[in-house]
């Protein structure tokens, strides 16, 4: 059995890749545009979810 590797990324990760404010960035968790969890005070950003906010974007512009 495998199991698959899954990237969780920071806050300032994502603000870092998108090259977005904070602000920005919890706006989007907020707005579930950008799926999130939180463990204790720690929020985490799956990259796959990273990915499709990316891509959604991508198609709305298209």
């Amino acid at each position: 059995m495998t199991t698959a590797h899954v990237e969780l990324l920071t806050v300032a990760e994502v603000m870092a890749r998108l090259k977005y404010g904070r602000s920005k960035v919890y706006d989007l968790i907020r707005s579930k545009r950008l799926a999130s969890f939180t463990e204790g005070r720690c929020r985490r950003i799956p990259e796959s979810a990273l990915e499709e906010y990316i891509r959604a974007r991508l198609e709305e512009a298209a």
